[in-house]
């Protein structure tokens, strides 16, 4: 029998889309207690259809078992100016009681051969449909802004090579990774400085925080229009 593909997302489209209004609310928390705000922005998306076959044939996912053996069919991904902001995202995720934790996979302090850096998250969140409470997988990445510049640079070239990297490209890649870590690490030693020059610029400008907080936004819609 033929899959109904817009029902069977259904599910997936809500949970992203009641997920990101629950971290941009975390998000909006910080600012009111005028507050260090860990998360810069968030984006997600539901996988599309030819991705979904073609990773369970990747992965020999039996079509009635993508449910319960593929987690990234609703994605999030949280942005980040500090690395510590990602270990304090992560503590928030797990206190919640409106999701539970199911893994954790470390990528900052157990980088991938690639250079690739990024905390991820498998959630079980229950969405409330009509015909009763479904729990949906769901994966949450977090990452910096450096981190998510370079994981999307190598995305991208990953379309041109379909993940063969010729030798001198895959050590590029992994120096450039390296380069972006070290960024995080500079910035993490003068966090406090930044922080409060941020504080600073915002009540010294008087509007400047509304523009930081439109100019987030932007960058938000620009990654969901770009379907990152």
């Amino acid at each position: 029998m033929k899959r109904d593909w817009d029902l069977f997302l259904a599910p997936y489209e809500q949970t992203v889309a009641e997920l990101k209004v629950k971290l941009r609310g975390i998000r909006k928390q910080y600012r009111e207690q005028n507050r260090h705000v860990p998360i810069e922005f968030v984006t997600g998306r539901v996988k599309p259809v030819e991705s979904i076959i073609t990773k369970s044939q990747i992965r020999h996912i039996p079509m009635e078992r993508l449910e319960e053996e593929m987690s990234d069919i609703a994605g999030l991904r949280i942005m980040c100016q500090f690395v510590e902001d990602i270990h304090q995202v992560v503590q928030i995720i797990r206190n919640r009681k409106d999701m539970k934790v199911l893994i954790e996979r470390d990528y900052i302090t157990n980088k991938k051969e690639s250079g690739y850096r990024s905390y991820h998250l498998v959630i079980e969140y229950p969405v409330q449909l009509i015909s009763g409470e479904k729990k949906i997988l769901a994966e949450i990445q977090i990452r910096t802004l450096a981190m998510n510049f370079w994981a999307t640079i190598e995305h991208s070239l990953n379309y041109k090579y379909q993940g063969a990297f010729p030798e001198e490209m895959k050590d590029r890649l992994q120096r450039a990774a390296e380069a972006a870590y070290q960024l995080d690490e500079e910035m993490s030693k003068i966090r406090e400085e930044i922080q409060e020059a941020q504080r600073l610029f915002a009540h010294g400008r008087g509007k400047s925080d509304d523009g930081y907080y439109l100019a987030s936004m932007d960058q938000e819609q620009q990654s969901e229009e770009e379907g990152k």
